[in-house]
């Protein structure tokens, strides 16, 4: 098992801390103080995204989907797929090997009394969303790709530019993917995409994308209501109520069937 870097901050490990996680150090709080001086936004931003997550696995698992593949994962803390689903089979997917084995340390940790025996189990597998053969080959292990899976892809894809050929990859998951299953996506855009990108680090390699191209990763799949919106929008737990306070990023959030 590769050692837990604990000396440079991790993406990961940030964003375990802006959802009130635990499985962070020193370094990465820091950053994510400096962050939130220069962008106040960026800690609601990552909890919304999250909230997003919630209620799109949530909606997923009571259409009958028993199973899940979440790739670009980060570290499954702080109400994760396995936590919002607990009878669901779910496939953590981090190509970062650092990332894929803290993950495994902390899902080692619900082992043995916390799962019962019809419940269901959560594995971190090491692989690239951009390598979807890969990637399904070792899903397969562990889900069933004949029956219906929701796959998440949850503010990952506008970290990647066109030229590493997203679209592809996303359309080869679709192509593989059984009728009933479920494309979970959300893509940051324009303002809201800079800002992460400032996150992450990764700001010269991100795509930004139109409303229209996020769209297009859904393929043919049909989008459910309300469709391609706000993630904040998208089936919220309560009605917006007047004086809340509204995100200034375009985070486009949308969950579609097969």
């Amino acid at each position: 098992m590769r050692p837990f870097e604990q000396q440079r901050p991790n993406p990961a490990r940030m964003y375990d801390y802006m959802l009130g996680g635990s499985a962070n150090y020193a370094v990465d709080r820091l950053a994510i103080e400096q962050l939130a001086e220069l962008i106040p936004e960026a800690v609601p931003l990552a909890r919304a995204n999250r909230a997003f997550l919630q209620r799109a696995v949530r909606y997923v698992a009571a259409a009958g989907v028993r199973q899940f593949l979440d790739l670009g994962s980060g570290l499954p803390t702080q109400g994760s797929a396995h936590e919002v689903a607990p009878a669901a089979q779910v496939v953590y997917v981090d190509h970062d090997p650092v990332v894929a084995a803290h993950a495994k340390a902390l899902l080692a940790e619900l082992d043995g009394a916390r799962r019962s025996s019809d419940s269901g189990g959560a594995v971190v597998v090491e692989a690239d969303l951009l390598d979807p053969d890969d990637v399904l080959a070792q899903a397969a292990r562990f889900l069933d790709l004949a029956e219906p899976v929701g796959v998440l892809l949850v503010s990952i894809l506008h970290f990647l530019s066109d030229s590493a050929q997203p679209q592809r990859a996303v359309a080869a998951l679709r192509e593989r993917m059984p009728p009933g299953s479920y494309l979970v996506i959300t893509h940051a855009t324009t303002r809201g995409r800079l800002e992460e990108e400032r996150l992450q680090g990764s700001a010269a390699s991100g795509g930004d994308r139109t409303p229209a191209e996020i769209r297009a990763f859904f393929g043919d799949f049909v989008l459910e209501p309300p469709g391609l919106v706000q993630a904040v929008d998208w089936r919220p737990d309560r009605p917006k109520l007047v004086g809340d306070w509204s995100l200034p990023s375009s985070l486009m959030a949308g969950v579609a069937k097969k």
